[in-house]
């Protein structure tokens, strides 16, 4: 296919037209396993909450290319020198970032796959891609892995500032419908330098910067945080972790054969391999959604009321507290709903469980936002601004969780 074919124009909501800088970048894209990202949700199960929020992992992952095509033209223009390789580098870098991430986003690392993050099957399938694109994503992977000799190019793709979340707080603000989350990325780019390899702002960007991380704080409470959206995801992680049991006490779950080969092995990071991988890499939201159509049918009393109650959007009930949750709660709710079915503590387990959300906007320990004074002078954001808020969502904010039936189940 004559290279000029490969130059091709995306219209996202967001930004307008997003370019393909070259043929690299194209056939990374069309490629399958960055295909996939088309049917992996962005924000799980949100719709339940946000009924807007139907975006993928696709839109996300061309989002931040294109934030990251700015972020180099703005650098460059301010005379920081990046070369073609490591333009390509950071490019094929942030778009491949999320390329990990199975059905729904977060619920299958903490289910059928033990200790395996989607970052680290972000990075197998880069090595996979590498060994296919002879190479080409060799610099790409350096700076994904943060091993890379010039640190602010690992920081625009992994920091408390970088372009994944310039676009994710923007588009799920947009695709939700809650405002407070738009944030100026476009500014906040254009704000951004380089002083002895290290990201910082300029002293003129600071009101940007303190608007993103209130935004950041707003989306965490108000969107990734909504109860309802929590009772949601933790619904979705007991199906797949009752399923999993069934299939290991040798039950024949209905299922696709990608979900049935992770039903059926313990996944862990040792076993991880190139064949899970390849297994992995056909499994998306549709695997689930068709599982849950065909399981809320079965005879397991745990297994159908779960899907049905995901399908039907008629969850639990959830208290937020400010404390943690007492015992004897739990315990109330557990001997009513075995007494009502008839069924063990273990199964009632799934319908009565606590938890807790911990929310901190700006993570200052590990990394700062850098902002340089017209002095030279560069001091961490919560230092540099008047904006008494700051130092609050530097600290971390814990609520607890209980979750239990309504009355009528």
């Amino acid at each position: 296919m004559p290279t000029n074919n490969k130059l091709k124009i995306f219209n996202d909501p967001i930004y307008g037209f997003i370019t393909i800088p070259n043929s690299l970048i194209f056939d990374i894209i069309q490629h399958k396993y960055f295909q996939r990202l088309r049917r992996i949700s962005q924000m799980g199960l949100s719709y339940l909450v946000y009924p807007g929020a139907h975006h993928t992992r696709f839109h996300h992952a061309l989002g931040c290319m294109h934030l990251m095509q700015k972020a180099i033209n703005v650098l460059r223009f301010k005379g920081v020198t990046i070369s073609n390789e490591e333009e390509n580098g950071l490019l094929v870098a942030i778009l491949l970032h999320d390329i990990g991430h199975g059905p729904f986003s977060h619920a299958m690392e903490h289910s059928i796959v033990n200790d395996v993050s989607h970052e680290e099957i972000s990075l197998r399938f880069m090595e996979e891609l590498n060994v296919e694109f002879n190479g080409s994503l060799t610099l790409a992977i350096q700076i994904f892995k943060g091993e890379y000799t010039r640190p602010f190019m690992c920081q625009l793709i992994s920091s408390q500032l970088d372009m994944d979340r310039a676009d994710y707080l923007k588009r799920d603000s947009f695709y939700t419908g809650v405002a407070e989350g738009n944030i100026n990325s476009e500014r906040l780019i254009t704000m951004l330098n380089v002083v002895n390899d290290q990201l910082v702002v300029e002293e003129k960007g600071i009101l940007s910067v303190e608007k993103f991380l209130i935004a950041r704080r707003f989306m965490y409470w108000q969107v990734y945080m909504h109860k309802t959206g929590v009772v949601a995801e933790q619904l979705l992680m007991g199906v797949l972790k009752r399923a999993k049991e069934l299939v290991q006490q040798g039950e024949k779950l209905n299922c696709s054969d990608a979900l049935f080969y992770f039903l059926f092995s313990e996944i862990n990071r040792d076993s991880f391999t190139n064949e899970t991988l390849m297994v992995f890499s056909k499994l998306d939201d549709y695997d689930i959604v068709a599982a849950l159509k065909e399981w809320k049918n079965h005879d397991d009393f745990v297994l159908s009321n779960l899907c049905r109650m995901i399908l039907n959007r008629n969850l639990l009930k959830v208290k937020l507290k400010n404390k943690a949750i007492k015992s004897s709660e739990l315990a109330n709710h557990t001997e009513a709903l075995m007494q009502k079915h008839n069924i063990s503590k273990q199964e009632a387990a799934y319908f009565v469980f606590h938890g807790e959300l911990t929310n901190q906007a700006y993570q200052n320990k590990f990394q700062k936002i850098n902002i340089l004074f017209k002095s030279g002078k560069i001091k961490d954001i919560v230092k540099a601004s008047d904006q008494l808020n700051l130092k609050a969502l530097s600290k971390p904010i814990t609520k607890y969780y209980m979750c239990y039936p309504k009355k009528k189940m």
